[in-house]
């Protein structure tokens, strides 16, 4: 076995793994959610993210991979691609196209599973998977075709989203909103005045074993997404990763001292999740320090956002919008600021940042992109959902939503009250 053979070998086997620790981030997604919202709807979050994992990969697999990686029209749609047939040659790494799918179908699982907790225990279940069909096979691709795909026109221009602050979290975070606002809010979270009612979630420390569970995901979705276990800025990106984390951990916790006189449990699990969203595009231009500065922005900028929401009564039972839509962007942005030279180069890219002599281009580029991609998710989401609605009830009634979704949709509640058996007569009378 020659050395290039032995590399490609080594490639495969660090991105399969790290594809590995990303799809287990559904395991946290389905903890963090179930953890946030009502007993009675716990069962309904573990189902959609069984609809995220299962629709996502086949969708993905039939359509979404050629339409996003496929061979480039115009710098806006891939032709190929689609059952990993066609024409593929575009494509060089280092790895097997099938290696490659694999990676890139941890990432649109995880996309649709960040809209998921913005419509927690009031979405139809049916129109829940239409729209993650929706979404895996035409609304993502498509942006990161744009972004990521040889010959993307937003790529083209240099934009530069190492492991998706805007395509994958800013671009799922605002399709959250376009979804939360078009559903609405859950019965009884807002007062006639429009005061917000606390709705005290089931399990907060399911939702933190969630969240650290994301926490160790990141590591494969950062570091993963060098394509490679040779390159050297792996452990460069593995620390930022963890900076940026602990650091909009630890803001919140001071923060939430300061303004609500008490840490707040779940400000300070998102504050985490915040900072590792702000720093997923950057992880491998930016310094430590800067590193630290970006997830503490985010953790703060978080807090504000779900006050935001709310004070719109605007329903988010997870906070999917403040954590990804809107630590997404600063992280996005940040790339233009903070962006060095010499990190850059380590990974195959040649841009500077606003701070480091690089001028306003890069940061131009980075806000052109991250409109584009907010907007398209936010409109093509509005779309979706009004097609949908034309299909399926988007919405749950009034009756399901209030005895739970759990048992209203799925028929089983996540906690059995029964000590024995049930008999089979006594459950079809209900």
């Amino acid at each position: 076995m020659d050395l290039s053979a032995l590399a490609s070998g080594l490639d495969t086997i660090w991105v399969v793994l790290t594809a590995a620790m990303i799809l287990l981030m559904e395991g946290g997604f389905a903890l963090l959610e179930a953890g946030f919202v009502r007993q009675k709807n716990a069962v309904s979050i573990i189902m959609k993210v069984f609809v995220d994992i299962t629709f996502g990969a086949l969708i993905f697999y039939f359509f979404g991979f050629g339409l996003m990686y496929g061979k480039d029209v115009s710098g806006l749609i891939g032709t190929s691609g689609f059952m990993m047939g066609g024409d593929l040659t575009h494509i060089k790494l280092s790895i097997s196209n099938d290696t490659y799918w694999l990676f890139q179908c941890a990432f649109v699982i995880a996309v649709i599973s960040i809209v998921s907790g913005a419509v927690a225990e009031r979405i139809n279940f049916h129109a829940y998977i239409l729209y993650a069909i929706a979404m895996t096979g035409f609304i993502y691709p498509i942006a990161g075709h744009w972004v990521w795909s040889v010959g993307g026109w937003l790529g083209s221009l240099g934009m530069i989203d190492f492991a998706g602050s805007a395509v994958i979290h800013a671009m799922g975070g605002f399709s959250a909103l376009a979804a939360a606002i078009f559903i609405g809010p859950r019965i009884g979270k807002f007062s006639d005045d429009g005061t917000p009612n606390i709705v005290p979630p089931s399990n907060l420390p399911l939702a933190s074993v969630g969240a650290f569970v994301l926490w160790f995901g990141w590591f494969g979705f950062n570091s993963g997404s060098t394509l490679s276990a040779t390159n050297s800025s792996i452990g460069h990106i593995a620390v930022t990763t963890m900076l940026a984390a602990a650091a909009g951990g630890a803001t919140c916790i001071l923060f939430t001292m300061l303004r609500y006189r008490k840490a707040d449990p779940p400000m300070v699990i998102n504050g985490s999740l915040a900072g590792l969203v702000g720093i997923t595009a950057g992880c491998a231009f930016v310094s430590d320090g800067a590193a630290i500065f970006i997830g503490a922005v985010c953790g703060i900028a978080m807090v504000f956002a779900t006050e935001f929401l709310e004070s719109k009564r605007i329903d988010d039972p997870v906070g999917a919008f403040a954590v990804h839509g809107v630590s997404g962007s600063i992280g996005t942005l940040a790339v233009g600021l903070f962006a060095k030279p010499e990190l850059a180069a380590s990974v195959g890219q040649g841009y500077s940042g606003l701070f480091y002599g690089g001028g306003w281009s890069l940061l131009g580029v980075q806000a052109l992109g991250l409109i584009i991609v907010a907007v398209w998710g936010f409109a093509l989401t509005w779309i979706a959902l009004k097609l949908i609605g034309r299909l399926a009830p988007v919405r749950v009634s009034r009756d399901e939503e209030l005895v739970g979704l759990d048992v209203g949709i799925h028929g089983v509640p996540a906690y059995s009250q029964e000590h024995d058996f049930i008999e089979l007569n006594k459950l079809k009378s209900r």
